[in-house]
């Protein structure tokens, strides 16, 4: 994690960034991470809590669609119809 969060958070192609599983990583600063990230507006969904005593999700229940409701967008996309 703290090889590639750096470069994932600095990428102009990654549209968003979960920092959960990262708060036990040493050396990831986290606001390294968000200032990466605000370069190129990317979003970034954190755990509860600040660094040092950040909350990591409860990974135990069944999964739902709420961590990532913060990286989904909906397009109307219209469709010409023939004449």
């Amino acid at each position: 994690t703290a090889e590639v969060a750096p470069w994932l958070a600095s990428h102009q192609d990654v549209n968003a960034i979960d920092l959960a599983g990262a708060a036990d990583v040493d050396d990831l600063a986290w606001a390294d991470l968000e200032r990466a990230a605000a370069e190129n507006l990317k979003r970034v969904l954190r755990p509860a809590g600040n660094d040092a005593d950040a909350v990591e999700p409860d990974w135990s229940p069944t999964p739902d669609l709420t961590r990532m409701k913060a990286y989904l967008e909906t397009k109307t996309v219209w469709h010409p119809k023939g004449q």
